[in-house]
């Protein structure tokens, strides 16, 4: 058997960005997907299509899984159950920390382990300079198919925990996803106002451009509980945060997102925290009101 050999299951656009850049590595790659016909370009290309989950399983030490969910995981894994014996599987599909951690044991009871991974790039980079994939789980697996799984992407081995390739990847969402809602949301206002998203756009660039300065002075705040209002106050950020709301409601877009924000602001001026930095707003966050 080549040693540069692996199983993929799960064809969605990221499935088949993986399979494709083994591909091209010179991996042997078997794959399996419920529905079949998206394997059609792979096999093509020299991909092996197996024709049941256990003969996929069968066919490697290494399994990558790139499923919607792990609900997706455990509906094309338990009926196969009794061939995960051996086996290492990479499971890059998203999920919580908790679940991550379950289907780790659950792994493990079936004689598998178990490497979460949570890629911080999206189908197109996969195999690209620059991307990687955090990684948590048994060392000893991830050592030993450490390589094949640079193929794709960088790796970021995050500790033992299952959970935590699965905390730091909803992390960066958690960062991602809103910061492009509040894109999307200045993008609302400015268009109810007659204003582009193009003419926007170099704005919204330079704001994005000095939000390092802000991780870095707000990330230090927050480990070392300080929150000295020298720099900013908690009481100019609600009145800015109030503002903004106003804003979005006097233009007749929704105000679902700034109105969530100016209610975390006021729930900080209601617990005292008035002449300290904003960034004491992350008790606030950690323990909200009853």
């Amino acid at each position: 058997m080549n040693e540069q050999s692996v199983t993929v299951i799960g064809l969605g656009p990221m499935g088949r960005a993986m399979v494709d850049t083994y591909l091209d590595h010179g991996y042997d790659v078997t794959v399996w997907n419920r529905t079949a016909a998206r394997a059609e370009a792979l096999v093509a290309r020299g991909a092996v299509l197996a024709p049941t989950v256990e003969e996929a399983l069968a066919a490697n030490e290494l399994i990558v899984l790139s499923l919607t969910d792990y609900d997706a995981v455990y509906a094309v894994l338990e009926p196969a159950a009794a061939s995960l014996s051996g086996k290492v599987v990479a499971n890059l599909s998203s999920d919580t920390p908790d679940r991550a951690r379950e289907a780790a044991a659950w792994a493990a009871g079936h004689g598998a382990k178990h490497l979460t991974g949570g890629v911080q790039v999206p189908p197109p980079l996969i195999g690209k300079p620059g991307s990687a994939t955090y990684y948590s789980g048994p060392k000893d697996a991830f050592d030993a198919h450490e390589a094949a799984l640079k193929v794709l992407t960088d790796t970021d081995y995050r500790g033992a925990d299952p959970g935590l390739a699965a905390l730091y990847y909803q992390a960066q969402m958690t960062v991602f996803w809103t910061s492009m809602l509040g894109y999307h949301q200045a993008l609302a206002l400015g268009r109810a106002n007659g204003v582009t998203a193009k003419e926007l756009l170099p704005y919204a660039t330079m704001q994005m451009a000095m939000m390092p300065h802000f991780l870095e002075l707000y990330g230090e705040r927050v480990d070392s509980g300080a929150h000295p209002g020298d720099v900013d106050r908690l009481a100019m950020g609600a009145a800015s945060a109030d503002h903004v709301l106003h804003t979005h409601e006097e233009a007749g877009v929704d105000t679902v997102l700034p109105a969530a924000v100016a209610r975390i602001f006021r729930a900080g001026m209601d617990r005292g925290f008035a002449e300290n930095s904003f960034s004491r707003l992350i008790e606030v966050l950690e323990k909200p009101a009853a």
